[in-house]
């Protein structure tokens, strides 16, 4: 079993309980044109790897090109907004060590240099917990390609002020009442850890989180005013991914050691409302359900820009990191969730 810090522990995928030609099929599906675009898959069962597949191909990091990469174990890529699971689990840390407010605190609490923004009784309701699930009511709107400047987390990205600029948004919904999905509600969150924590994002990640799993090498890219984006922000090798998707997997320990609370895992897991294409949402979580060993069972999953997976099950103790490069095509979710769906859970055996 993959251990922290450690190398994972490679075995055929008939040995963990898939059916064979596992890789053959993705194989297939990639070269007859099924799935597109993709960078690297891996799949873990009860810690240990049973498939990883790297291709070359074309890459970007945050809208920059980086040219051809061949992409293999040690290769960083953008999670995009895969990030936004990660600051759920950073959330959960500071919350277990007492560094941040629990959920239940009210939002603008935690922003004492806007009174005026206080004082709107509209929003005297928001809370920490509006934002890690999205329900904040405000007026949001990342539907638009994040090329587009109007898009609300690339506006709030060139504001002078991102946390004015995502709590001044106009109250359209009443708190809790409806998921939209925000990129600023992440960067509130963000904002929080900080300041509880007293270090840059990043720099609580590494000593909170990545160093006790034994991450070594990652990225977390900035905004012009030198803030690290929480909502999208953070590059990680697969392996690496795999070792977060893994923590929550065992419910937050690693090797045996506590590195965040069960009670959070839990908490951040269980569905608080219901996205717009009928999926749960925890905190920072997308919440599903997909037919696996004979009957339907749920699953959870880090969803980002361009086809970026990081998609668990716990019933099987299966976890499936998916690097893509199809970035801003409103179609790149297919091909992920085909390789979750149609490759992983189909050819799951009991074990």
């Amino acid at each position: 079993m993959a251990t922290t810090g450690g190398e994972w522990e490679t075995v055929a995928a008939t040995d963990a309980g898939f059916d064979p030609g596992l890789e053959r099929k993705l194989l297939a599906g990639i070269e007859a044109g099924l799935l597109r675009d993709v960078h690297s898959v891996l799949v873990s069962r009860g810690g240990r790897l049973v498939l990883e597949h790297y291709r070359t191909a074309p890459d970007e990091s945050w809208g920059m090109p980086l040219g051809t990469v061949s992409f293999d174990t040690g290769t960083l890529h953008d999670l995009r907004s895969v990030t936004k699971s990660v600051v759920s689990l950073l959330y959960g840390i500071a919350l277990d060590r007492g560094l941040v407010p629990p959920p239940e605190a009210p939002l603008l609490a935690q922003f004492p240099e806007y009174p005026d923004l206080a004082a709107d009784p509209a929003r005297a309701g928001l809370t920490i917990a509006h934002a890690l699930t999205m329900t904040l009511g405000l007026d949001w709107d990342e539907y638009r390609s994040y090329a587009d400047p109007l898009n609300s987390e690339i506006a709030m990205e060139n504001a002078p002020d991102r946390y004015r600029f995502v709590l001044e948004q106009p109250v359209v919904h009443a708190p809790g009442t409806r998921w939209v999905y925000s990129g600023g509600a992440t960067a509130l969150v963000g904002a929080i850890i900080e300041r509880g924590s007293g270090r840059r994002i990043e720099d609580f990640a590494r000593e909170a989180l990545f160093e006790p799993l034994g991450i070594a090498h990652f990225e977390w890219m900035s905004g012009a005013d030198g803030v690290a984006s929480p909502a999208s922000g953070l590059r990680l090798t697969p392996r690496d991914l795999l070792r977060i998707g893994r923590l929550v997997l065992e419910g937050g320990l690693a090797g045996g050691r506590r590195i965040v609370s069960q009670a959070w895992i839990t908490r951040s897991l269980a569905p608080a409302v219901s996205t717009e294409d009928g999926l749960g949402y925890g905190c920072f979580w997308f919440l599903g359900e997909a037919p696996a060993l004979g009957r339907t069972r749920p699953w959870m999953a880090g969803f980002g820009n361009g086809g970026q997976r990081l998609w668990l099950m716990p019933e099987a103790d299966v976890a499936c990191v998916v690097f893509s490069g199809n970035y801003n095509a409103q179609e790149a979710w297919v091909s992920p969730t085909r390789i979750w769906r149609e490759i992983v859970l189909a050819n799951l055996s009991p074990q």
